[in-house]
């Protein structure tokens, strides 16, 4: 066994034993609950130190299995293991089902079988429907077609029927979309880019600020445009407008990469929370045990 091995695996043991000692000892990871109303909801150590909530054996597992999850997937920062690949085939698995089941009550039943078969669903799902048919509800018979030729591709023979309704999701999806996109992402941006480069108040004195924040939005603009102006050469005053388009690209790059970056470490962030929070209860955040 390798050095960096053994190391790991020490480390491994120690927290393990470090962990159900304080298991054992400190009561970590324990999930509670409590009857309001006659419904249960989650509840706190505090408000069970006080009798007003009791330990949940459901909500402990759930915790006890979230956090090894969690650490499954971080085990991938040392390599990649078994361990990991399980979580995330369990995580694909069970993502892939969930949606599966929503789109099933909220989109199937709804637009489909409650458009076809209204009674039906009333009596079988969606009791605050109408029962009635309404006039043209016989359209809806295209898209179960639609649906069941997309199912095709399963069968052994005949795959290619499942390219029709494919070609119609993807155009029509593609035309709605450009639409919108055009509307809300390229016509806002040329809208908001059009400024009066001086800006005075009411008062006609000139606000710097603003007058200096139209100013650098017009010049990165016009930078950033002329480095796509590939019909003029790019050399001498061209050159440097262009080499100052890349700036403004990389910057505005740079920019976008960052916030993502910190999504991500926001979610890390939230994660840590949990592990040092709800399970281990090396921390309070939230003031749950107090006393």
């Amino acid at each position: 066994m390798k050095t960096e091995a053994r190391v790991w695996w020490t480390l491994l043991l120690l927290a393990s034993a470090w962990i159900s000692w304080r298991a054992m000892t400190g009561g970590i990871g324990v999930g509670y609950e409590q009857t309001l109303d006659g419904v249960t909801v989650p509840s706190t150590a505090t408000e069970a130190r006080l009798g007003f909530a009791e330990a949940s054996g459901g909500r402990t597992a759930g915790i006890w299995t979230a956090a090894f999850l969690t650490l499954a997937v971080f085990s991938f920062l040392y390599q990649d293991n078994v361990i990991y690949k399980l979580s995330e085939s369990l995580f694909i698995g069970v993502s892939a089902a969930y949606w599966m089941v929503v789109s099933f009550w909220t989109v199937l039943v709804p637009n489909l079988w409650g458009k076809l078969f209204p009674a039906a669903t009333q009596a079988w799902a969606l009791p605050g429907t109408s029962p009635v048919r309404d006039d043209h509800w016989w359209i809806n018979i295209i898209p179960l077609m639609l649906g069941v030729m997309l199912l095709w591709r399963l069968a052994p023979r005949g795959g290619w029927i499942s390219r029709w309704p494919l070609a119609f999701i993807i155009g029509t999806t593609a035309g709605l979309k450009l639409i919108s996109y055009l509307q809300a992402d390229f016509l806002s941006q040329i809208r908001s880019s059009i400024k009066p480069v001086l800006v005075f108040d009411a008062a006609g004195n000139l606000q710097w600020g603003a007058s200096l924040s139209s100013s650098l939005l017009l010049i990165s603009t016009l930078a950033a445009l002329s480095y796509f102006f590939f019909s003029w050469e790019h050399k001498g005053m061209m050159g440097k407008v262009s080499r100052m388009g890349v700036w403004v690209l990389m910057i505005t790059f740079g920019a976008a990469f960052a916030n993502t970056v910190m999504a991500r470490i926001a979610l890390l962030g939230i994660r840590f929370e949990f592990l040092f929070d709800d399970w281990l209860w090396l921390v309070d955040i939230n003031q749950e045990r107090l006393g």
